[in-house]
Order: C-alpha cells, then sequence, then structure tokens
C-alpha cells in the first residue's frame, strides 16, 4: 500500500484529516497533488473499514524524528534527538566534529534506495554504537538535557498539538518507536506540551550513574533497520495496545515499515510514509520504498 506525502514541510495536521475522515464519506485529501498512492480504492477501503470499527479499535503507531519532528524549516534541517546533544553544555567540539563526520558517512547510506536493508544493517549498528561511545565518553549530565533541548531548533511538525490533543480526546493510545535517544524525545514533546498518558515511548534511554552522569545506554541498542525486533519483544507487550486490531503507521524509512509487527492479529493497517530526502526519485522509480509505502 501507498500513501506518500512528499514534502519536508508536511503537516501533521494532514494526517489527523486523515482521521477526521473516518467520520466522513467523502476523503478530498487523497486528491491532493502531494498523496501518491499505487491503490486508492485499496487505501478507502482500509480508511472504511477503520472507520466502522472505531476509535476504540485504533492505535497510532509512529517513528519521531523527521516524522512527528520536521525535516527542515526555511531551508535548514532541524535537528533529531542526537543532533539536539550537539551543544557545548554536553559535548566538546572534538566530539562534534566526530558526530558530524559520522552523520556525513552514514546518513547518506541510510537513505539510499539502491541499497537492501540487509546490506543497511551492520552499517547502521556500526554508526549507532560509535555515536553513543562517543556520547558515553562525554559524561553528559542528566540535569542539562532540558536546557539543550530548550536551546535548539528542534520543531514538531505543524499542527502537531490538534494531532496529540484529538488522540488523547478519543483515547487512542500513540505509540512512538524511535531509533533516537528517548530521554531527548521525551523532553521534546514535554516542552511542547503534548507528553500526553496516552503517549508511550520506545527508544534508546541513557543510563545516569548515581550523580547524574551518563555512563551507558539502557538495553538493547535500536535503530533505523532493527526495528521489527523492538516491534515484537516490547510493542506486544503494552497492555494499551491490545484489542486494537487498526493501526495508522507513520514514517520516514523502509525500517518504521515493520513498527506494526509487534500487532497480533491485526486487521487493518494503514500506512503513511513522509519523503524528505530525494523526493524526486523516490516518487519516480520503483524503489523498495514505493514498492510498500
Amino acid at each position: 500500500m501507498i500513501y506518500h506525502i512528499p514534502s519536508i514541510y508536511t503537516s501533521v495536521r494532514s494526517v489527523l484529516a486523515i482521521w477526521h475522515q473516518l467520520r466522513k464519506a467523502e476523503i478530498p485529501e487523497l486528491a491532493k497533488c502531494s498523496v501518491l498512492m499505487r491503490e486508492r480504492s485499496r487505501v478507502e477501503e482500509t480508511i472504511y473499514a477503520m472507520q466502522r470499527a472505531g476509535a476504540g479499535s485504533l492505535q497510532v503507531i509512529s517513528d519521531f524524528d523527521m516524522t512527528l519532528t520536521r525535516f527542515a524549516h526555511n531551508g535548514k534541517r532541524v535537528p533529531t534527538t542526537h543532533n539536539i546533544l550537539d551543544n557545548q553544555l554536553l559535548i566538546d567540539e572534538d566530539c562534534t566534529k566526530k558526530m558530524r563526520e559520522l552523520l556525513n558517512t552514514y546518513y547518506p547510506i541510510e537513505i539510499d534506495a539502491s541499497r537492501t536493508a540487509e546490506e543497511k544493517l551492520p552499517l547502521m549498528v556500526e554508526w549507532w554504537t560509535k555515536v553513543h561511545e562517543l556520547l558515553i565518553q562525554q559524561r553528559i549530565r542528566k540535569d542539562m538535557l532540558a536546557q539543550a533541548v530548550k536551546e535548539s531548533s528542534a520543531m514538531l511538525r505543524d499542527g502537531y498539538k490538534v494531532f496529540f490533543d484529538c488522540l488523547t480526546e478519543q483515547q487512542v493510545p500513540l505509540l512512538i518507536f524511535s531509533a533516537g535517544v528517548g530521554d531527548v524525545l521525551e523532553e521534546v514533546i514535554r516542552q511542547n506540551h503534548v507528553f500526553l498518558p496516552n503517549v508511550h515511548i520506545i527508544s534508546n534511554y541513557m543510563d545516569f550513574d548515581q550523580t547524574g552522569v551518563l555512563r551507558a545506554f539502557k538495553g538493547q541498542l535500536i535503530h533505523t533497520f532493527n526495528k521489527r525486533e523492538g516491534a515484537l519483544s516490547h510493542a506486544a507487550g503494552l497492555r494499551a495496545l491490545q484489542g486494537r486490531p487498526n493501526v495508522l503507521l507513520l514514517g520516514d524509512s523502509l525500517g518504521d515499515l515493520t513498527m506494526a509487527d509487534g500487532v497480533s492479529e491485526h486487521q487493518n493497517i494503514l500506512t503513511i510514509g513522509f519523503l524528505n530526502d530525494q523526493t524526486r526519485e523516490k516518487s519516480r522509480t520503483s524503489t523498495p520504498l514505493t514498492s510498500y509505502w
């Protein structure tokens, strides 16, 4: 199923509009030029099935960086949760330089549509591991994270407040599945006043010692291309998601497609992909991205 929104400035209000359309007979948003689908009829059938089932059967599973957050603003990249840590309060110039070198090396690989997920997987593990090792060496203080987020240019997508509030009002659980840094992610949504009771987060969390200094990262590493394992081991155990077989799945990469694998006996999954990079190439070619989203 394809449901693309190929714009780096796409508002989550557009996603919310789809939810509102679950109650209507027509879905005008699907006719917009910014929306690409392989089979419109199949998308409509899925939405109508979710409409009939109601909010009580729905859950939303979403990536965070460049999905719920903006990709860019005024021509400049918006920082990911890892990038937010690039702050003099937390890390020194040498660490900043090394992290940017890693980004320039591995990010083009992550978005390379000509490579398979299997080819990318070991390289993503290598990238995330190196970054986390650098951060641990910096002995980051927990009490400085909030200030670093406040000073950053992190931005959620337009319409985020209505999106979060509507899901809360309808008692629809939102599972945020992120390969970023969970502690920073929480602080971003907290400072935007949308860390609500229906929000659940699976991410890479820091492990601080008794003095509040970073000493390690907790649990299994979560990166872009191993979210399926995380979905199977974590998401399925969340009681709030049980008995909700309809899924609205939001992401910006192929790895995000597997985030719903932890949903047992799912009935309908509507996947919405945000095209942030290489928009023309991804929308015109038969890459894995355009084959599945």
